[in-house]
């Protein structure tokens, strides 16, 4: 089964502690059908406005540690917030958006349900918010320290430069310098140059695989 449906209960096992009660009174309220997913490569959550007859729709991927899972929770919910205020006259990550995030954020730190790391890492995007996880690369890169799950895996920002690391493919490159906000890297068997995001997650090399 590649979803599964959780009672209310059992979503505190996702979430920091502290933070479950105000959680379930926004599911509530506005009658959220949330679903938590296995992992997608693509995205990290998703909202799906009520039709007719039907609910509010959030899925957040339940692989992700209990603070990322809030705040990618918190990223949806402010779709849900923004949809009932203004409908489809605004952009989906527009100004509008990004106030009902920023509010929701403050709200959570202000309850201490963050590390301290996470908290100060969260006052750049209570700022200005960014519409992709991709976008928070710093906050991403303190986020990932908090993973439970020993897989092996590092993010591309903490190869040391010159040294080789395998991407899930399989395939080989070399780290090269920081360009703006992505690493150039070369491919070991083609020679050729790819960037990659800072919170790439990579498995990092000693000797090249036969």
């Amino acid at each position: 089964m590649p979803k599964a449906e959780h009672p209310m209960q059992a979503l505190a096992a996702f979430l920091p502690e502290g933070s479950f009660e105000q959680v379930v009174a926004y599911i509530q309220r506005y009658k959220v059908h949330l679903t938590i997913t296995k992992k997608r490569k693509s995205v990290l959550g998703d909202y799906r406005h009520a039709g007719i007859g039907k609910n509010h729709r959030i899925t957040v991927n339940g692989d992700l540690n209990k603070y990322e899972f809030l705040i990618t929770l918190l990223h949806e919910l402010a779709h849900l917030l923004t949809f009932e205020q203004y409908r489809h006259r605004v952009e989906a990550h527009g100004l509008e958006w990004k106030n009902c995030y920023s509010v929701l954020l403050s709200d959570f730190v202000k309850m201490g349900v963050f590390p301290s790391d996470i908290s100060q890492a969260l006052q750049r995007s209570i700022m200005n918010p960014a519409a992709t996880a991709n976008g928070e690369t710093d906050l991403l890169l303190v986020l990932r320290k908090y993973n439970t799950k020993q897989t092996g895996l590092i993010p591309v920002a903490e190869i040391p430069p010159g040294k080789l690391f395998q991407t899930e493919n399989g395939r080989v490159f070399m780290k090269g310098v920081l360009r703006r906000k992505r690493f150039e890297c070369v491919e070991v068997k083609t020679g050729l140059r790819y960037s990659f995001s800072a919170v790439t997650e990579v498995r990092l090399l000693e000797i090249v695989p036969a």
